[in-house]
């Protein structure tokens, strides 16, 4: 079933690529406001998106976080590309470069970590300590980057927001993971909680797009996502992290890949807003103003 649930992971994986950078161009050409949902790419972009998340979703309910997280990590090399296509350009060649630095450095120390599939359980003091410390990461990054610019202000929005995606990752994982084939155990606040998270964090992604640096913010959220999965896998389920003296150089090459392909990202131009045709005046408004 390891298998199966990380083909659905990749399946799942791509359509989320899709739906983030249909949403991107909108959020790019409207900001972060509610004017989105007037838009029917936007909504075309969430439905794609729901979908991919349900199949990670799906992912996670038959195969161990530590293995599902890192597939999202490939889509980095597909969403780019898709973004700047939909903004009428070729993608440039750093932007390739940088995607498939960062999906090769974190994919290189996501396969350090060991496979085993163990029950999740997570108590509801943990939960709550979860939810509270990703809050404040979220509170931190957000009220800094009010005071940064470009690129920075990008990365830092996309940290707050990849933390509440690996939040709503592992909660799925502790639902899912825990039915054992009775779906009685899906009431529970922890399956409340999961639409909730959410929403926040499809507000918190639209802000950071609307920045316009799709290729810094996607990356910042594909890497901080994972990592956290995997973090609050180790510390609250169990689930096991590389202890081995000889993973440290691998560690490390693939650390300087992820943090070199980031910075590569970073440095690029960013994709604007589309200039909003000026409306014409009718002719006898024109004429009335020249009399």
């Amino acid at each position: 079933m390891t298998w199966v649930g990380l083909a659905i992971a990749l399946v799942g994986a791509l359509g989320y690529a899709l739906g983030a950078a249909l949403q991107q161009f909108e959020a790019v050409t409207e900001g972060a406001s509610l004017a989105l949902v007037r838009r029917p790419r936007w909504w075309i972009g969430g439905v794609i998106g729901f979908a991919g998340a349900s199949l990670h979703a799906v992912a996670l309910s038959v195969a161990p976080l530590v293995l599902v997280q890192p597939v999202s990590v490939a889509t980095l090399v597909f969403a780019v590309p898709l973004a700047a296509t939909l903004h009428g350009r070729r993608p440039r060649p750093a932007e390739i470069a940088g995607s498939v630095a960062v999906a090769a450095g974190l994919l290189g120390l996501m396969l350090l970590v060991p496979a085993r599939n163990v029950t999740p359980v997570l108590s509801d003091t943990a939960a709550l300590g979860l939810i509270g410390c990703v809050g404040l990461v979220v509170a931190v990054t957000f009220s800094t980057a009010r005071l940064a610019r470009g690129p920075a202000k990008a990365l830092l929005m996309a940290v707050g927001a990849g933390s509440v995606t690996a939040t709503v990752s592992t909660f799925v994982r502790v639902v899912g993971g825990g039915l054992g084939g009775d779906l009685s155990r899906l009431v529970t606040w922890f399956t409340l909680a999961i639409p909730v998270l959410l929403v926040c964090a499809v507000v918190l992604l639209q802000k950071s797009y609307a920045v316009g640096y799709f290729g810094i913010a996607y990356a910042g959220v594909q890497v901080v996502d994972p990592i956290t999965s995997v973090t609050a896998g180790a510390v609250l389920l169990g689930e096991p992290l590389p202890s081995e003296p000889g993973k440290v150089v691998p560690a490390l090459l693939a650390a300087a890949l992820l943090i070199g392909g980031t910075v590569t990202l970073g440095r690029l131009a960013p994709d604007h807003a589309r200039p909003r045709p000026v409306p014409e005046e009718p002719a006898d408004a024109v004429g009335a103003a020249h009399a």
